[in-house]
């Protein structure tokens, strides 16, 4: 089986480091992984421009929650895809649907244009589709680059079937990257049944925060794991881990 690309999802530049220095090809770097990703800051950004050669692609998503975006939202992202230029990042990572769940393909077309010449990856605001097969078609007419879905499920490993059948339907008009869930128990399994040249995962692990105090009264966002005094990071030897099996012979 011939490697494919390995894209590590990152919430920070030590994670992005850390992602390279293990032998990822490319880096999805977003803020705020707890609620999905969102748009990093620019300085974050510059300093995994600086520090490593991954491919570097950048979340462009204003806010958590829904992918239905207002026109202000909406000017956000297109600014933030200017400065992300700017920045010399490699590429976008974006998602828009309108009310109905169907992608939004005319304000997708018009920021895949905006962003030119970086790729686009449309996220898994896919997954919230109501018909994957009509919205790869509709993506295909955005001239997105790539797609990365986990089969409209919680974990890629259940349907791996529909990752499958969106591979073969999207043949040589834009690639589909299966991710969420992936680890080094299933990452191979996951490249060998659904034919996907490209593969995602979060290799993240928890720890400890360095903090000796802990205020016991108070926290500072909900009170739900990760919490101020637990740090979420990449593992380097998790991704290691995983690589190593997509790599066997």
């Amino acid at each position: 089986m011939e490697r494919p690309i390995v894209e590590v999802c990152v919430g920070s530049a030590e994670g992005a480091i850390a992602a390279r220095a293990a032998g990822a090809d490319r880096v999805e770097l977003c803020a705020d992984l707890v609620e999905g990703g969102i748009t990093p800051s620019l300085a974050t950004v510059r300093i995994v421009r600086e520090r490593t050669e991954a491919g570097l692609m950048v979340m462009i998503r204003p806010r958590g929650g829904d992918f239905l975006y207002s026109d202000l939202e909406y000017e956000v992202m297109q600014r933030d895809v200017d400065i992300m230029k700017q920045a010399g990042v490699d590429g976008v990572v974006l998602g828009i649907l309108c009310k109905d769940g169907s992608i939004d393909v005319a304000r997708t077309a018009r920021l895949v244009e905006h962003a030119r010449p970086l790729q686009v990856t449309f996220h898994r605001a896919f997954d919230m589709t109501p018909d994957p097969e009509a919205a790869l078609e509709a993506l295909v007419t955005t001239g997105a680059d790539r797609l990365l879905t986990s089969g409209q499920a919680d974990d890629v490993s259940e349907a791996l079937d529909v990752v499958a059948r969106l591979v073969a339907q999207a043949g040589d008009r834009i690639r589909v990257m299966p991710g969420a869930g992936v680890t080094e128990a299933n990452a191979r399994d996951v490249i060998e049944r659904t034919g996907a040249r490209e593969i995602h995962f979060a290799a993240l692990v928890t720890r400890p925060s360095g903090m000796e105090f802990h205020n016991p009264t108070c926290t500072m966002g909900a009170p739900v794991a990760p919490g101020e005094y637990e740090v979420c990071e990449t593992d380097p030897a998790l991704v290691a881990a995983i690589l190593a099996q997509l790599d066997r012979r």
